[in-house]
């Protein structure tokens, strides 16, 4: 009884660098696509998720906008216990108007310390950064 006993050519029993490099390929780019695939339905998620507490928010303001009104016609019957109701009216407009008025004056001195809204200390810092590269090539 003879066994023939036959060794595997060593081409046969490990890839190619070539093959290697190529599985690789495959799998990174089987990889990249799985990633993103994961990323878009990750992102679609949290989409969903935002949309719906963005639909609760305005349906909060809109709520609490008719909460406020009411608060308002409230302190104007409130007035009007001591004084005409026409008066307890007025009076109430114009403390809205004089709030709103100082709302107005608060909010144009923010929006002005924000204009213009260009970056000025970085953009210094970049024309420094080129003129300094300018120099140091004609050096």
């Amino acid at each position: 009884m003879t066994s023939t006993q036959s060794t595997p050519d060593r081409n046969d029993a490990r890839p190619s660098i070539g093959e290697l490099v190529s599985t690789l390929s495959e799998k990174l780019s089987q990889l990249i696509r799985d990633e993103i695939r994961l990323a878009k339905a990750e992102m679609t998620e949290k989409a969903k998720h935002a949309a719906i507490g963005g639909g609760l928010f305005a349906g909060a303001a809109f709520l609490g906008f008719f909460a406020f009104a009411t608060l308002i016609a409230t302190a104007v019957l409130g007035l009007a216990n001591a004084v005409p109701a026409w008066l307890a009216a007025l009076i109430v407009t114009v403390i809205l108007l004089v709030v709103a008025g100082v709302m107005v004056a608060v909010g144009k001195r923010s929006l002005d310390q924000g204009s213009p809204p260009m970056p000025e200390r970085a953009q210094a810092s970049i024309k420094a950064d080129v003129e300094a590269l300018k120099e140091g090539l004609t050096s």
